[in-house]
């Protein structure tokens, strides 16, 4: 199973579209494949508990009781990951950095190892307004995945103005992963 994260609420944008289009690689390359709509879950941001850590670097597990145990378990089950977030002010929109945040205090120096350790990932940032930040956006989700032990395997920025043009990349990006055809890092 392949797990795609999508963080907006707009069910019918381009950060939307991008995930129905890793949706469709996924599944015309032969894999299965699930989005996870976490604009729609219960997900709270860190309350950095404690002094600064909680128990979560010491048992992986956060004391807040929402969507972030159930997607930890779905990130380690997967074969491959995609997280598609819209860019709000040159960043991940903030859904998808209470995700970030709260999972790489959980996974980062986990006992067991992070539920991301060696995972391929493909990140994708959607500007909608300017079309600015996408490189900023993506350069912080790759900033995590290093965190996380994640390997960064495609990054792509899209926006409102090449969205016929990066809509096709991101599918067959999505196909690739399944395919096993990037490279393979030491």
């Amino acid at each position: 199973m392949y797990l795609i994260i999508s963080a907006s609420p707009n069910t019918d944008g381009l950060t939307a579209a991008c995930a129905k289009a890793a949706f469709d690689g996924i599944t015309e390359a032969g894999g299965q494949a699930e989005i996870a709509d976490i604009s729609a879950a219960k997900l709270e941001p860190c309350r950095i508990c404690g002094t600064s850590w909680g128990q979560c670097r010491e048992t992986s597990k956060c004391v807040i009781g929402d969507v972030l145990p159930e997607l930890q378990k779905k990130f380690r089950e997967a074969e491959g990951v995609i997280l598609v977030t819209p860019v709000y002010f040159m960043q991940p929109s903030e859904r998808m950095k209470y995700f970030l945040d709260r999972f790489r205090r959980c996974e980062a120096f986990s006992k067991s190892g992070s539920a991301a350790a060696g995972k391929n990932i493909h990140l994708v940032a959607a500007a909608g307004g300017s079309g600015n930040g996408t490189s900023q956006c993506l350069l912080e989700m790759e900033t995590w995945c290093r965190h996380v032990g994640a390997t960064t395997q495609e990054k792509t920025g899209i926006t409102r103005f090449n969205r016929p043009l990066m809509l096709p990349v991101i599918k067959d990006a999505a196909a690739r992963l399944v395919k096993g055809e990037y490279f393979k890092r030491a």
